[in-house]
Formats: C-alpha cells, structure tokens, sequence
C-alpha cells in the first residue's frame, strides 16, 4: 500500500510515512466535553467520561491490541492506557499505514470491551492524534513523558507502579 504523507480527513491533519517514530493519543467517545474540542491533556488527565479503561479489563483489553502486531507491522517503544485515553510512541514498518494500525487497535477493542461492558455504540472517538518525532531529544522527552503520564494525572507515585504501561512492564 502506498503511503500518505501528509493528509487529513477533515479533523486533524496526519504524518503518515514508513520508518517514522511517531506519538499516537487516541481517546474514549466521551472523554472530552462537546465544546473541548482542542482541550490538552491536562484535561484527558481529568479521567472525564466513563472512562472505561479504568477497568483493568478493559485496560488489558487495550494492551493485548496494542502487542498483537508489534514487531511485525509496527514496533513500540513507549506506551501507556490512561482511563480514558491511550499513549502510543511507535515505528511502522514499511507496508502498514498508521492509519490502519490505528483503527484495527480501536476496533478489536472496541468490540471486545463493549462485550464485556454489555454495552453498544461507538467506544473511540473518531480520529486520533499524531506526532512524528524530529530528533532525538523529541523522542526522550515524548517517551518519558509518555511513561509519566500516569503520574502527572495522580493515578500512582511512580511510572513503573502504573500497571498498564511500557514502564511497568519493562
């Protein structure tokens, strides 16, 4: 499959190219309030929603499609499920678009979290967000702050204590 580059869907605008470590955030339907639609972090931090990933279930959920692939379309070097929103610092491979990647991680999971939750209807948000890292130094600061995260929202002291994260499971 050919690859994008640069282009949008109308959202938010996509670097798709191979060989790119990138920084995906993608978020749960209902974790930001109708009029925040170029809210932060700080405010995905809050826990917002129902904020389902929460549930270590659902969480471990996440985790499993997030490490399906990994190794053979991507290559993960950072990543952490908050309670309502996913952290990923990755490299895709040659033939797989990031777009694609994306939307199979939210569908297997999607469909195997609404399940548990006896729940229908749309879990993710629609699009997702992405950065692709410039230099070195843009990679360490992503990568810890990726493995921070959970800290900086008061859900634990230490990165490594976060159990649904790269830092733990190193």
């Amino acid at each position: 499959m050919g690859r994008k580059g640069w282009h949008s869907r109308g959202y938010l605008p996509h670097m798709d190219g191979s060989e790119v470590v990138q920084h995906v955030v993608f978020r749960l339907a209902d974790a930001l309030p109708d009029d925040a639609t170029d809210a932060g972090d700080e405010v995905l931090d809050r826990g917002l929603g129902a904020a389902v990933l929460r549930n270590p279930y659902c969480a471990e959920i996440v985790t499993r499609s997030l490490m399906h692939h990994h190794g053979a379309r991507y290559d993960i070097h950072a990543w952490c499920i908050m309670p309502n929103h996913v952290h990923v610092l990755l490299e895709t491979h040659r033939s797989h678009e990031l777009g694609a990647i994306v939307r199979g991680w939210k569908s297997f999971s999607g469909r195997l979290i609404n399940a548990h939750l006896g729940r229908e209807g749309r879990l993710w948000a629609v699009d997702y967000f992405d950065r692709y890292m410039r230099d070195g130094d843009h990679y360490e600061t992503t990568r810890r702050y990726i493995e921070r995260n959970p800290v900086t929202a008061g859900l634990c002291k230490h990165p490594e204590d976060w159990p649904f994260s790269s830092a733990f499971r190193e």
